[in-house]
């Protein structure tokens, strides 16, 4: 597999049209921070690390509206992919949705949100865009 990003959001965007309630991911360090941050913005419900294999997996428990049972996420987009990387500077990071959504960046101090990269002065690749 060449995209494993690619691969962790089309199974996110998967499970939410089939309005699964839990799905389950290869896990890398990368997808661990991607989680980390769709869990700390509200996107998700909750996440386990598991290492009952080699590589090990990630289980999300996805999030839906109590009331008219709508996701939490609406769209996750990937933006740099291998055959073409999308890097942008601190004073060009891009707004999702007027910052409604959140845009990942992987930077030089980590992986963040868009808004955090914006606080700390520092640009890097575009990974996705989420709302």
């Amino acid at each position: 597999m060449t995209d494993t990003i690619a691969d962790y959001l089309t199974r996110v965007r998967n499970a939410i049209k089939a309005n699964h309630r839990i799905v389950e991911i290869p896990s890398s360090n990368l997808k661990k921070e991607i989680t980390k941050i769709l869990f700390e913005k509200g996107y998700i419900l909750s996440y386990k690390f598991e290492n009952t294999t080699a590589q090990g997996s990630i289980k999300i428990a996805l999030k839906y509206h109590p009331v008219n049972k709508q996701p939490a996420i609406k769209e996750l987009t990937r933006i740099s992919t291998p055959g073409l990387r999308k890097y942008t500077g601190a004073q060009k990071l891009p707004r999702v949705l007027n910052g409604l959504g959140i845009a990942i960046i992987s930077t030089s101090k980590g992986i963040m949100t868009d808004k955090e990269a914006r606080t700390q002065k520092v640009g890097g690749e575009v990974l996705c865009y989420v709302y």
